[in-house]
């Protein structure tokens, strides 16, 4: 069993940052692939970043390239997204996910199908 919790969310100004984390317990990195989500009132859930299970191959939304960083700290077990320049269209809960690594993974790590455990989800909160 996988256990997921995030942490780090708030509340900031437009152009702040802020750094989440994701806690995954009984996630074996090796074996799973890994991701961020976000889903703000009245929208669908969106994939943010994604890292491969080899911990070299991470992917972002075009909306977040260059702003959000994806990483993993293997020895901590836990799994973080840098959040750069943040806009307050950026506002929404974020959800760390883990899941397989269907192939071709480039082009389905933003599906929320492939993650099987889900956090419960942390707050950002962006003000113009």
């Amino acid at each position: 069993q996988v256990s997921l919790v995030e942490s780090g969310g708030g509340s900031v100004q437009a152009g702040g940052s802020l750094k989440l984390s994701c806690a995954a317990a009984g996630a074996t990195y090796k074996k799973y692939c890994m991701a961020w989500f976000r889903q703000a009132p009245g929208k669908e859930r969106e994939g943010v970043a994604a890292i491969y299970s080899d911990g070299d191959n991470k992917y972002y939304a075009d909306s977040v390239k260059g702003r959000f960083t994806i990483s993993q700290d293997r020895a901590k077990d836990t799994l973080s997204l840098q959040l750069n320049r943040l806009s307050p269209d950026d506002t929404a809960m974020y959800y760390c996910a883990a899941g397989g690594c269907p192939f071709p993974y480039d082009l389905r790590w933003n599906r929320s199908s492939v993650y099987h455990y889900w956090g419960q989800g942390t707050q950002v909160t962006v003000s113009s």
